[in-house]
């Protein structure tokens, strides 16, 4: 596959010539529909808004909202300016937020009202007092020296912030030649996006990412769904997050096809937007497709329409894979696996592929892309069916962390291979299967416990929904097993029940020692469970029930 040299200003212009009346962005809910010409158009207003105001070449635009119609806009806008859009999980508070704005020196923040519980408006106003006082575009915060601006997204107008409508009114200002001008020293090598890891495991950081990274991934990942300019793509996971804005955005853009939103995950909104728009692939994280699969009204929709899509962002289970693929007609739906910092996709399963590696693997590499396993304690290459550490070299790996070069070097080797800190291992017929994580390995009494495959044998239980195995800190062993378990509406299970079913087929050392039945499970805002918050969560209800850790 030869890789593209576009910058996502010209693919967009490109499409805008070539197919200006083919819909380029759905909002089913609202009847709300861009075709390409009329989004391209929308962006240079906005574009020359923004350099109306100050923005220009390497100045970092923070973008904190849902998947709200003018996300894309602002992505597209910083894009044909030069400028780096960084993308802020919505879930964030108050103190996360105050790290990202100094950590990656935000000239201009864009941001709606709230999300869920969050005042995003009152939030600003706590942290940069200044706001209430300052005329627009004049803003001297002490805290946050770089901050220049604060953009509401939408009509309504806030203190000291410009709004969505101004900031195009103002654009008029600009002649179109000045952006002409900018845009041709743009080039494909250059950062336009910037998104911080999960957290999952501590504080987040900042992933320097390209054009050229971002449009070849997301290239690559269409060609495995076979898509042409005829997919309309049902998007309902989170745009700041990789999955969003390069799985969903760039296959769409690179192939010239059409995206149909939901501004948040609602399974009935998804499956009535299927329905509507006739769309031809849905992306997802498990649990969502387990939403969706188990919602009460799901037997009232049409998706015979779909064909494809990707499952992706956690491991899945593979009872759920075989029913997506059955019931909701995905017959070509494929996993991807990957992290941000390798934009983010590193290996796939293809359309091809048997049903059952598509439910157990994660596929081979994606083209253009090496991907090795190694030993994580000898650095030396592991053989076929032998578990190590999962490692990526490639077009797609990120120019670094941001302002952190011991943490990229730390990454990224001097031969240039990316370690992932995922384990995996390759199987006789060249797929990569992934077996946990190396900082979620269990080690108990010096046995290495890995939880994955715990977790796939509980998943045998009928009455399990999900499940996440963790280390329990232990005194006696270091660490014991526990399990979290989520279960099927109206199930009931026992903790002995559980315990008794792995008697016998799990060596006893892997047994859970302790079994906990939960609603739900703490998630980044992208759909990943944060086992760190389990392991301190198991301790809180152990010290409630008054039992001991041996």
């Amino acid at each position: 596959m030869q890789l593209l040299d576009y910058t996502l200003g010209e693919l967009l212009e490109k499409y805008a010539i070539e197919a200006p009346d083919r819909e380029f962005m759905v909002y089913a809910d609202r009847n709300l529909r861009f075709t390409y010409s009329q989004f391209n158009e929308r962006v240079d207003q906005l574009a020359k808004g923004l350099l109306y105001i100050g923005v220009g070449s390497g100045d970092k635009v923070g973008i904190w909202a849902n998947n709200v119609p003018d996300w894309l806009t602002f992505m597209f806008a910083t894009a044909k300016i030069g400028a780096i859009l960084v993308t802020i999980n919505t879930s964030y508070k108050s103190s996360e937020l105050e790290y990202l704005l100094q950590n990656a020196d935000i000239h201009t923040l864009c941001m709606v009202d709230g999300f869920r519980d969050s005042d995003y408006v009152n939030m600003m106003f706590d942290l940069v007092p200044e706001l209430k006082n300052s005329q627009r575009g004049n803003l001297k915060s002490e805290k946050f020296p770089e901050l220049k601006n604060v953009i509401f997204i939408g009509p309504q107008k806030h203190r000291g912030m410009y709004n969505t409508s101004e900031l195009i009114l103002l654009g008029s200002h600009i002649d179109d030649m000045e952006l002409e001008l900018i845009k041709e020293n743009i080039g494909c090598h250059d950062v336009v996006n910037m998104q911080y890891t999960s957290g999952t495991t501590g504080f987040p950081k900042g992933v320097m990412l390209t054009h050229h990274n971002i449009l070849n991934n997301g290239f690559a990942a269409g060609e495995c769904m076979k898509f042409t300019h005829k997919e309309r793509l049902l998007v309902c996971v989170p745009l700041f997050h990789c999955f969003g804005c390069v799985l969903a955005l760039c296959a769409v853009i690179t192939h010239g096809a059409t995206m149909v939103m939901v501004e948040n995950f609602d399974p009935l909104m998804v499956l009535a937007s299927v329905e509507k728009e006739k769309c031809t692939a849905l992306y997802g994280v498990p649990t969502m497709f387990i939403a969706e699969l188990n919602h009460p009204m799901f037997s009232m929709f049409d998706l015979s329409s779909l064909r494809t899509g990707i499952m992706a962002g956690a491991l899945c289970p593979i009872e759920t894979m075989n029913q997506v693929m059955q019931k909701m007609n995905m017959k070509d739906v494929i996993i991807v696996y990957g992290l941000t910092e390798t934009s983010p996709g590193m290996t796939a399963t293809r359309t091809h592929n048997s049903p059952e590696v598509r439910a157990t693997t994660v596929g081979f590499e994606f083209p253009n892309v090496e991907v090795k396993i190694v030993n994580p304690e000898t650095g030396d290459e592991s053989g076929v069916g032998e578990q190590g550490e999962i490692c990526c070299r490639g077009y797609n790996l990120m120019k670094g962390y941001y302002k952190n070069p011991e943490a990229t070097a730390k990454a990224i080797d001097k031969d240039g291979w990316l370690h992932s800190g995922d384990l995996a291992v390759k199987t006789p017929d060249g797929f990569y299967r992934i077996t946990g994580r190396i900082k979620d390995m269990i080690i108990r009494g010096g046995e290495n416990i890995y939880p994955r495959e715990i977790e796939n044998y509980i998943y045998k239980m009928p009455e399990v929904e999900a499940v996440e195995v963790v280390g329990v800190p232990s005194k006696k062993y270091g660490e014991q097993v526990g399990a979290f378990i989520k279960l099927k509406a109206d199930q009931e299970l026992t903790e002995e029940t559980v315990q008794e079913f792995c008697r016998g087929k799990i060596a006893r050392y892997k047994i859970p020692q302790f079994i906990f039945f939960v609603n739900e499970f703490p998630m980044t805002a992208s759909g990943k469970i944060q086992k760190y918050k389990l392991r301190d969560l198991s301790l809180k209800l152990l010290d409630e029930k008054g039992i001991e850790v041996i």
